[in-house]
């Protein structure tokens, strides 16, 4: 017969012999590993800095690999990842004995540019601060000053594509300006950026 199976929940080591109608016998013995897709139980994210990290915290029985936007690419033994880029990320978790597909969450960086250049080349046109849109964090308001506090520019992201670097339709000079950040989540941050032309 050919259709016997072995139905083993508990981990450990397990010898399976097989005998034939003419006497004959083989023996195999197999080891059964604990294993278990992984819970993402939480994301520590540390942003708004120039090394932004990510930490991923799981529960379960297995032994997980991690990766960053690469759900079939490049896996590493850490949960940790360090200078990680301002904007949208997906975090995935894989069972290294293959138990089940990987496991996996959208996280978001919050980062402010350094720069911007509104020339109209299509890069780096408008300013605006990554990782705040209308998915992450759309209530948050930024606000945009000149060097005497003057308030250039108020906006809520979700709505906005960003600074173009005009005052009333007029483009303002190559210098730079000041900034106040006010996250959904209750965070505030301010510093500067440079406009280019």
């Amino acid at each position: 017969k050919t259709d016997y199976t072995l139905d083993v929940n508990t981990a450990g080591l397990y010898t399976v012999e097989v005998l034939n109608n003419v006497g004959c016998s083989r023996i195999r013995t197999v080891k059964v590993t604990p294993s278990d897709v992984a819970h993402i139980q939480s994301i520590d994210i540390v942003d708004m800095t120039d090394v932004n990290t990510v930490t991923v915290n799981v529960t379960g029985t297995g032994d997980y690999e991690y990766s960053l936007d690469e759900p079939n690419g490049f896996w590493q033994d850490s949960n940790f990842f360090n200078n990680v880029s301002a904007g949208i990320h997906v975090v995935y978790v894989n069972d290294k004995n293959g138990c089940g597909p990987p496991v996996y969450q959208e996280i978001v960086i919050v980062g402010v540019p350094k720069f911007f250049t509104p020339n109209g080349d299509g890069y780096n046109d408008y300013w605006s601060v990554k990782g705040v849109n209308q998915t992450f964090n759309s209530k948050s308001i930024i606000y945009i000053f000149d060097r005497y506090g003057k308030l250039l520019k108020q906006w809520v992201p979700s709505f906005s594509q960003g600074w173009d670097g005009t005052f009333n339709g007029v483009p303002l000079p190559a210098d730079d300006y000041w900034f106040t950040l006010k996250l959904e989540d209750g965070r505030e941050t301010k510093g500067h950026f440079s406009l280019k032309r």
